[in-house]
């Protein structure tokens, strides 16, 4: 009788791991992206340190990508057609590596751009007769283009981060000065313009809370038909661009291509820029929002006429504090994390564990989506106005090779294995150093850290499923159950 029992307890747990099958990946600082083994439990009583609740799901995960800017093709280009052929597999090919599928771009030049650009510096073209993207051609599109090599149905947005230069109230594409400016030698963000000058005179700055676009209807008009050229362009280079945003970071005023707008001159721009779109069948979300004051967004959500049109919100850098808001209030509205804090150009372990925890705030907070900014730069990291940067890929340009860093590794142990429609699930108990997911083939996905500096047992309860893995010393460990 005695025997029976003991039977009748081991088959159950015997049955139910044979049931699900579980994959473990695990990055170090030393060692990335090594399979593990799972070493099962025997017991499935007592408490666990986590539980998954499958049946619990929140936002909808549309997925996971990077930014193409120019120094990241120019970059590349260091490397040989086989080696690009590689990499771009890996970042983007469906089931390889990081299985991105959205993508952010600019609208012209941008602060990683190579120099100053617009496509269109004819002073008073309103009609947008000599609209180009010739700049475009050498650098852009062919970065999109290889990664549509192996993701064809790779979704793209776009934002400017300053108009043409003849529509701003002080005629150049920055909104603040170098001269004379001695805070902007940062040590701690890399950034050192010294020696640099943008040619900007402290009498021609732009100041936050103010609109440095002019707010003349002719103005308005002709900008929602540059975005609207710019949509047209780059479809006859076989380039769709799904949606929009009028102004990356409309609070700041920088010493690269910026432009301040207040919500005000926002809500009547997009009152001009949406049936412009909405013609296109582009969409249009608000942003980005790099400051921590939902305030800043609700103008445009409430107003009667740039609400019909605004679909989404994206956020970045302090944003990420006015997000929560945003989404108790609109349960339904599409949020973005829209651009990852960008580093210091070092790429160490500290940027990557940082990252992780950017990344679960975004996460938790709501986003639907979530981007890296930098996808490859030269070694040194640095823009032509003076800001060291990290990329998931570094190229040492006088070798000619390449790494990926930590923080791709980072982003692959989630967007390798969460797919396009995947839910966020809820989790409880004392571990929260954890994200959940579930597939749209109801496989469940598990990004964990041990931030400890010792290996640590942690007890894992998936609906009826618990698992006790070891985790290394300061690792991130993904797990998937099928």
């Amino acid at each position: 009788m005695k025997k029976v029992i003991i039977l009748f307890m081991i088959l159950p747990m015997v049955s139910l791991y044979a049931q699900t099958k579980i994959s473990w990946v695990t990055t170090t600082q030393k060692e990335q992206w090594k399979e593990q083994r799972i070493q099962t439990s025997h017991q499935i009583s007592g408490s666990s340190d986590v539980e998954v609740e499958v049946n619990k799901p929140q936002q909808t995960i549309e997925g996971f990508g990077t930014c193409f800017n120019e120094q990241g093709w120019v970059s590349l280009s260091f490397l040989s057609p086989k080696e690009r052929n590689s990499i771009f597999r890996e970042l983007f090919a469906p089931g390889v590596g990081a299985n991105f599928t959205i993508c952010r771009m600019p609208l012209g030049a941008n602060d990683f751009s190579m120099n100053w650009y617009s496509y269109n510096e004819t002073d008073g073209d309103f009609e947008m007769k000599d609209f180009n993207i010739s700049n475009d051609l050498k650098t852009l599109v062919p970065f999109i283009k290889n990664a549509q090599k192996y993701n064809p149905s790779l979704r793209l947005w776009a934002s400017p981060w300053s108009p043409p230069t003849w529509m701003k109230y002080n005629h150049h594409y920055a909104g603040l000065s170098v001269l004379g400016n001695s805070k902007l030698h940062m040590e701690n963000m890399g950034i050192d313009m010294r020696g640099i000058n943008n040619g900007l005179t402290k009498d021609k700055q732009g100041k936050e809370g103010t609109d440095m676009f002019i707010q003349e209807e002719k103005y308005y008009k002709a900008y929602a038909l540059y975005f609207a050229k710019f949509i047209e362009a780059y479809r006859k280079q076989k380039i769709k661009i799904g949606m929009v945003m009028p102004q990356n970071e409309f609070n700041s005023s920088t010493v690269y291509p910026s432009c301040t707008w207040t919500p005000e001159g926002l809500t009547k721009f997009i009152s001009f820029l949406g049936p412009q779109m909405q013609q296109l069948g582009v969409k249009v979300y608000f942003g980005t929002v790099e400051r921590a004051n939902a305030k800043l967004v609700e103008p445009l959500l409430t107003n009667p006429i740039s609400s019909k049109y605004i679909q989404g919100v994206g956020f970045q850098w302090e944003g990420k504090d006015a997000m929560s808001i945003i989404h108790k209030q609109y349960p339904e509205l599409t949020l973005y994390q829209s651009e990852q804090e960008c580093g210091n150009g070092k790429n160490d372990w500290k940027n990557c564990v940082h990252s992780w925890d950017l990344m679960k705030h975004y996460i938790n907070d709501g986003a639907n989506a979530y981007m890296y900014w930098n996808t490859s730069l030269k070694t040194d990291g640095i823009s032509k106005w003076g800001w060291k940067q990290n990329s998931l890929i570094t190229v040492d340009s006088l070798n000619r090779t390449y790494k990926f860093t930590y923080e791709y590794y980072l982003m692959k142990h989630v967007s390798h294995f969460v797919k396009p429609s995947a839910k966020l699930l809820q989790t409880t108990g004392s571990f929260t150093n954890i994200l959940a997911f579930i597939n749209p083939d109801k496989s469940v996905v598990l990004v964990v850290q041990n931030e400890t500096d010792q290996d640590k047992e942690v007890r894992i309860k998936v609906g009826e499923q618990t698992f006790s893995p070891l985790l290394k010393a300061d690792s991130f460990n993904t797990f998937l159950l099928k």
